[in-house]
């Protein structure tokens, strides 16, 4: 059986003065509410709690027993609180964010580098996989915030759009003259193509544009990764498909061309999903809003 927790609060106050009034005057309340209160306590628990003297009372053995565990509880209710106040004010907890490679790499990092110097404190939790990969650790609960290609649907989940890229076809030096003009989608289809392989958002998204240009997709190459289609790629083997932020710097030096589509490529959307009707921490919702200023503010 629980006791109100008030006269718990009042029986631990009247104990440490061992005098009414003044715990009366400690807790804000009168005199005769601090007696009700361990006069109900002590009906309750069916024990004398207070020996009652000239000047104060003193705890009979009872008290002193009962003394030691409402010292700890309430000891515990407040490391609780204080806990709670950490995690609001960001010098506690953790963000646990999921992403594929390339997001984490062009538009992840930069944010969670600003996130951890703001925040130190904060444990940060990244786990990178496939948008299907995330889907499921969000599902789960193992993470609290996806960053994934767009469209995504999923009735279980809340999808914001976060921000647009643009894929495109690079080549290296062997095959630097076809990035002198717009390239057909003919001409596309006798060059080697070095794609990511089946089962990422990326590697749909590319099937479906070559079959909308009457291209069979055929990849000589599939890998597992952006870095290796960019390095197969410089090393001559064909035309890699990847986002125009991933190679910028390769595209700067030359080492990387990019080919200018007949028919341009589209632009794709980056969002950001969590759990529907699943409360955020304080951490996730401030990570969501760093987010969403940043991208806000470069559009």
């Amino acid at each position: 059986m629980i006791m109100n927790m008030e006269w718990y609060r009042i029986f631990l106050h009247t104990a440490k003065v061992e005098n009414l009034t003044r715990a009366a005057q400690e807790l804000h309340i009168t005199q005769p509410s601090v007696s009700y209160a361990i006069k109900q306590l002590e009906a309750a628990l069916e024990v004398k709690l207070f020996d009652r003297m000239s000047k104060g009372v003193k705890l009979t053995a009872e008290g002193l027993a009962l003394l030691e565990y409402v010292e700890k509880s309430f000891s515990i209710l407040e490391a609780g609180e204080r806990q709670l106040q950490s995690l609001k004010n960001l010098t506690a907890g953790e963000l646990r964010i999921g992403a594929s490679g390339p997001i984490i790499k062009h538009l992840l990092l930069p944010q969670l580098d600003r996130f951890h110097v703001e925040h130190p404190a904060v444990r940060i939790r990244l786990s990178q996989g496939r948008t299907s990969e995330i889907r499921a650790r969000l599902k789960e609960g193992q993470i609290d915030i996806g960053l994934v290609h767009l469209p995504f649907i999923d009735q279980s989940l809340d999808i914001n759009h976060l921000t647009a890229i643009q894929d495109c076809f690079v080549v290296g030096p062997a095959f630097r003259t076809l990035a002198e003009q717009p390239i057909t989608s003919a001409d596309l289809a006798n060059i080697p193509l070095i794609l990511l392989s089946k089962g990422s958002s990326t590697r749909r998204f590319v099937n479906e544009w070559l079959t909308s240009q009457g291209m069979d997709v055929d990849a000589e190459f599939e890998l597992s990764s952006m870095d290796m289609l960019k390095e197969l790629a410089e090393r001559g083997y064909g035309a890699a498909f990847v986002t125009k932020s991933f190679v910028t710097e390769e595209l700067q030096e030359g080492k990387l061309f990019q080919l200018q589509t007949v028919q341009p490529i589209p632009p794709r959307s980056v969002g950001f999903a969590t759990k529907r009707d699943t409360s955020l921490s304080f951490i996730a919702n401030r990570f969501i809003e760093l987010l969403r200023h940043s991208f806000h503010a470069d559009t």
